[in-house]
This record gives structure tokens, C-alpha cells and sequence, in this order.
């Protein structure tokens, strides 16, 4: 035998550890726990690995855009009218409303039952801003501005910038339009379909990346910010994990169940972009392959072009627990007692205030200013209290948002009649496996017969 030929056992051995390393899942984990060790153990190196979580976000960033564009303005085109695009909208609106509002009532029980601020009577006067962001000492935007935004200056601006809400509003304007055109506008239609298989495979070579933006932004937070930080208001941060977890189990499981569908399958099934999330606190850079995972599960094309982008404006269940949460304990803190008429106020202000945080890192703090401004109960300098632990908060912020967007896109294509749920449940069971190797492979709708009506409860 030659000296340089390996033992079948060591072949064996490197065959097996190579099959178990090379779910994507596996190395965002290894990435997590590595990044959380070099920011333990050496935090300056830990701090100074944030470029490369901050890098593979803006990579990821970059194709979100042409991602909707291209699958928003093809999903439209291939419908038969305009008033299917608009219904499934509605309700998509209605559903985000409902489950906010749920979620805000829920963290609204919660902080009031715990009262993890009672007790600390922080002096008001001995607060500053100063510190804090930049945009959480702004005014409030009111509902008008937030509209107004929408709009893009040009129509290819949308595109070049890094508001998700505008490039849906062009996304469909575009796709009325191609669908207007008729025949003229086939020829189009059929190219962004093939640009679509373009840009997810370039996703697919973008989210390989994934594990090395996983480790930097949690070797960041840590070494940042301190495993030591935990151990301040934790209170604060475990109740909130907490009903965040309840409000994931319960009220999203009951939604899956509402459906014919059960939701631990569902989270097994997108376990790979729950631990992206875990380890950068953001859900823009799992947008991509949700959109292609909720295609793959029996959605149909146009229900998650609109339904899943626009959720990540209008349905972010995890920043609403954490508004009503951090804005009641805040008020704790400094001694200010809200009265129920007052709560129920600010819960109103919040309906608004907690649309278009993206799912970008430390937006849901910027809500919470945005609140605190609009209702001025609680000064604005008490957000310093939290600051120092809203990096572990916003990440349980994601992960409920991101589950939350995606049993939306479900529940809607299946009030739709756009879900075939015989497809869903084989593809959560795992046995058709989810191939990110190009542009997923699109379902086809329901039947005509069935758009528009609402199927039987399972």
C-alpha cells in the first residue's frame, strides 16, 4: 500500500464529518458559538470583527430589491386581474393588523403583570441622550410622512436604495403595467422570470457567507457589549424572551393549526435562517430564501411576493411585544404611573410607530424613540436605560418577526386558495427538500375556481 494513501477508516471518518458540516445550518451554529467565544475570551478582537457581519448584510441587502422587484412584478403579471393582486393585499393588511394588535396586548398584560421596572426609581434628571442613536432623538414621523415615503423619486430609485416598502409600491405598479400591456408585454414578463434564476443563484453563493457574518456579529455583541450586560435588567430581557417565545408557540402555533398545518415542522424547516437571524439580529438578510422556502412550501408566487415583503414593514409581531414591554417598563424605571387610558393610548400610537422597522438591527429601538416621542409620558433620555441590552433583545425581536412573516405568508395563501397544502405537508415532514441552487421552483396556484375562497378549517 502506498505511503500516501489514506486508511478506508480515515476516509470514511472525513466523508462522515463532511456530511454532518455541510447543512448551512450546522456552520451558522459553529459560527454563533466561535463569534460568542472570541467575544468572551478576547473582546477587542470581538469588536473589531463587526465588518464582517456588517459585510455580509450589505451583500445580502444588495439583491433584496431586484429579489422582490422580479418576483412581485412576474407573480402580478401572470394573474388574470388586477383585483386578485389587490384582494390578496387586503388581506394580507387585515391579518397584519390583527396579530399586531394581539402581540401588543400581549407584551402590554405581560409588563404589567411582571413589573420588571418597578423598584429601580431612576431619577429622571439624571438621564442624558447622549449616546444614544442619532434617530431616536428625531421627532416622530407622523402618518402622512410614512406615506409619502412610499413613493420613490424616480422610478428606478426604489431600487437603489434601502427601503423595502418602496420597491414593493414599484414592484406592483410595474407588474399592473406589464399586465396591461398584454401580449406587448409577454416578451418582458418571460425576462424577469429568467433574471429572477439569475439572482437567486447568486444568493445561494452569497448565503455560504452566511456562517462568517454569523460569527462577526456575535463576536461583536459580546465583545461589545459583555456577557456581563445579560446579568443588568434581566428581568427585563427574560420576560421579554419570554413572551416572545409565548406569543411564537402559542398564538403562531394556533394560526398554523388554524391552517392544517403544525408550526414545529414549519421552524425545523426554516431552522437554517432562524440561526442566520440568531446571529446578526436581523431578518433582511433571510428575505431571499424565504421567499423561495414559502414558494417551495405550496405558496404561490404572487401571495409571497406581496404577502412576505410587505410583512416586514406592517407584520412585525416581535418589535410590537417589545414596545409595549420596554415603553411600561421604561415608565417603571422613572417612577411615572400610566394609567389604563393612557396605555391604551400609547398602544394606538404604536400601531403606527411599529410599521416600517425594517427588519434592520436596532430599528426596534428607533420605534420605541419614535413612541416615547409621540406620547410624552416617559422622557426620551430614559431609552438610555435600555440601550445596552436592546442588541439582545433585538434578536429576539427578529426571530419572532421572521417566524411571524412567515406563517402570515401561509395563512394568506391558504385564505387565498393559493396554498396546496398537500405539497405544504410533505415539504415541512422533509420529504421534499428545499434546493437553493438556482431560482426555486415555482408552484403553480389553486385552480381559478378556488381563488378567493376561504377553505375549511382543518
Amino acid at each position: 500500500m502506498s505511503r500516501n494513501a489514506a486508511a478506508p477508516g480515515t476516509v470514511t471518518t472525513r466523508s462522515r464529518t463532511r456530511r454532518l458540516l455541510a447543512p448551512l445550518y450546522v456552520q451558522c451554529l459553529i459560527g454563533v458559538v466561535v463569534g460568542a467565544l472570541i467575544g468572551w475570551l478576547r473582546p477587542s478582537v470581538g469588536a473589531d470583527l463587526k465588518p464582517l457581519g456588517d459585510g455580509f448584510i450589505a451583500l445580502v441587502k444588495m439583491m433584496i430589491a431586484p429579489v422582490i422587484f422580479c418576483t412581485v412584478v412576474h407573480g402580478i403579471a401572470s394573474m388574470d386581474s388586477m383585483r386578485t393582486v389587490g384582494r390578496v393585499g387586503l388581506k394580507a393588511l387585515v391579518y397584519f393588523e390583527v396579530l399586531t394588535t394581539l402581540a401588543l396586548l400581549i407584551g402590554l398584560i405581560v409588563v404589567n403583570v411582571v413589573h420588571p421596572g418597578s423598584g429601580l426609581h431612576v431619577d429622571p434628571s439624571t438621564l442624558s441622550t447622549h449616546g444614544l442613536p442619532k434617530a431616536a432623538t428625531q421627532g416622530h414621523q407622523d402618518f402622512a410622512q410614512f406615506l409619502l415615503a412610499i413613493i420613490p423619486g424616480t422610478l428606478v430609485s426604489a431600487l437603489t436604495g434601502n427601503e423595502i416598502l418602496p420597491v414593493l409600491f414599484i414592484s406592483i405598479f410595474f407588474g399592473f403595467g406589464l399586465q396591461a400591456a398584454g401580449e406587448a408585454g409577454a416578451p418582458i414578463s418571460r425576462g424577469i422570470e429568467n433574471l429572477s434564476k439569475v439572482i437567486f443563484a447568486l444568493i445561494n453563493w452569497i448565503m455560504r457567507l452566511a456562517p462568517v457574518g454569523a460569527l462577526g456579529s456575535m463576536a461583536f455583541t459580546i465583545g461589545k457589549y459583555g456577557l456581563g450586560t445579560m446579568r443588568h435588567l434581566a428581568l427585563l430581557v427574560g420576560s421579554f424572551w419570554l413572551t416572545a417565545l409565548f406569543f411564537v408557540l402559542i398564538v403562531l402555533g394556533s394560526v398554523m393549526r388554524l391552517n392544517g398545518l403544525r408550526l414545529l415542522p414549519f421552524l425545523r424547516y426554516i431552522k437554517e435562517e432562524l440561526l442566520i437571524v440568531l446571529g446578526t439580529s436581523s431578518t433582511e438578510p433571510v428575505l431571499p430564501r424565504m421567499m423561495g422556502k414559502m414558494q417551495h412550501a405550496g405558496a404561490s408566487k404572487p401571495v409571497v411576493g406581496i404577502t412576505l415583503p410587505a410583512g416586514y414593514a406592517f407584520n412585525l409581531d416581535g418589535t410590537a411585544i417589545y414596545l409595549t414591554m420596554g415603553s411600561v417598563f421604561l415608565a417603571q424605571a422613572v417612577g411615572v404611573h400610566l394609567s389604563l387610558g393612557q396605555q391604551l393610548t400609547m398602544l394606538g400610537v404604536m400601531l403606527l410607530t411599529s410599521k416600517g422597522a425594517a427588519g434592520v438591527t436596532g430599528s426596534g429601538f428607533i420605534a420605541l424613540a419614535a413612541t416615547m416621542s409621540a406620547v410624552p409620558h416617559v422622557p426620551v433620555a430614559a431609552l438610555a436605560l435600555i440601550f445596552g441590552i436592546d442588541r439582545f433583545m433585538s434578536t429576539a425581536r427578529a426571530l419572532t418577526s421572521l417566524v411571524g412573516n412567515g406563517v402570515a405568508t401561509l395563512a394568506v395563501a391558504r385564505w387565498e386558495g393559493q396554498l396546496d397544502q398537500e405539497r405544504a405537508r410533505a415539504v415541512l415532514r422533509g420529504e421534499i427538500p428545499f434546493v437553493p441552487a438556482s431560482a426555486p421552483a415555482v408552484h403553480e396556484p389553486a385552480p381559478k375556481a378556488a381563488i378567493g375562497a376561504v377553505p375549511a378549517v382543518a
